[in-house]
């Protein structure tokens, strides 16, 4: 048995490789030209930042969000636009804002952030005022404070 171990291991091997090539992969292939995982939305996502209403609303959330972690001891402001804001589809968006903080001892510092949030209700644009609606995904760039 013990001569024949390296043909069986050749065998097995190319066994597999044939049926990786011949099964696996065109299951793969078929699975993803499908409309398996086709989200059909009315918002289209691109490259390209962005000035929509949902993006504007967008920031806003993303903006009430900071103030309520940050709490009542910290004076910080925004500006009336974001830096950059992209749609990914489905509605969701990345935020890029800027922060003014201004601490106890009147020095004041200006952070840069990074928001995803998403909007719930899809083409359903009614609710979209209500942060109920909305699921903040991630914010990055505040840590330190």
């Amino acid at each position: 048995m013990k001569k024949y171990s390296l043909i069986i291991f050749i065998v097995a091997l190319a066994t597999l490789l044939l049926i990786q090539k011949e099964v696996v992969l065109p299951f793969v292939l078929k699975v993803v030209s499908s409309d398996l995982f086709l989200i059909d939305s009315k918002d289209q996502g691109g490259q390209t930042p962005i000035s929509t209403p949902l993006t504007g609303l967008a920031y806003m959330h993303c903006n009430n969000h900071i103030k309520s972690k940050l709490g009542p001891d910290v004076s910080i402001s925004f500006p009336e636009k974001p830096l950059n804001a992209w749609s990914l589809g489905n509605y969701q968006y990345i935020i890029n804002g800027e922060i003014d903080i201004t601490s106890t001892t009147a020095n004041t510092i200006t952070k840069k952030y990074v928001c995803r949030i998403t909007y719930k209700n899809g083409d359903n644009e009614e609710g979209s005022l209500d942060f109920s609606n909305w699921t903040i995904e991630g914010l990055s760039g505040l840590d330190s404070i």
